[in-house]
């Protein structure tokens, strides 16, 4: 088990508050792509994983995180991106989860492998639902629609 100092989970209660770019209702921590908070003498070190190789919103993350740290005084900062192990969804937090799906965006149904038909409306919840492209705002998502209320949404794909 990973022990905390204070001004670790001081650190980490500023950075619960860094959002992610291209799902603003979610933060870093949220999505599971804050991993570790550390600090070696006196620099913090901040680990991020990317939710995929090449996610274009994690240079912006990066910013996020240095400016919130920067605000609260912290300036000797170190952020490292790793990515291993890999990202994956179940490193959403519930939380996260309830937030995407009230956001509109369906959350990740571990249970529904790949891209299919199915996946629950986060509108109306239905399941008489459609792919309509593999990729949808977002290269992390699919775009579905929903054949009982008609209107489109994403779908945060598994990985």
């Amino acid at each position: 088990m990973v022990t905390t100092t204070s001004k670790e989970n001081k650190i980490i209660q500023i950075l619960a508050e860094v959002t992610d770019p291209e799902i603003p209702v979610l933060t870093i921590e949220d999505l599971g792509v804050l991993r570790r908070v550390e600090i070696k003498d006196e620099k913090i070190l901040i680990t991020i994983t990317p939710t995929y190789t090449g996610c274009p919103a994690m240079d912006m993350i990066r910013v996020n995180i240095r400016a919130a740290l920067e605000n609260a005084g912290y300036n000797n900062v170190e952020i490292e991106t790793v990515l291993s192990p890999a990202w994956t969804t179940d490193w959403i937090s519930e939380e996260g989860r309830k937030k995407m799906e009230a956001y509109g965006i369906a959350p990740p149904q571990p249970h529904l492998k790949g891209i299919r038909e199915g996946v629950p409306c986060p509108l109306c919840k239905s399941t008489k639902t459609v792919v309509i492209s593999a990729f949808g705002s977002t290269p992390c998502k699919a775009l579905y629609r929903c054949e009982d209320c008609k209107e489109p949404f994403d779908y945060f794909k598994c990985h």
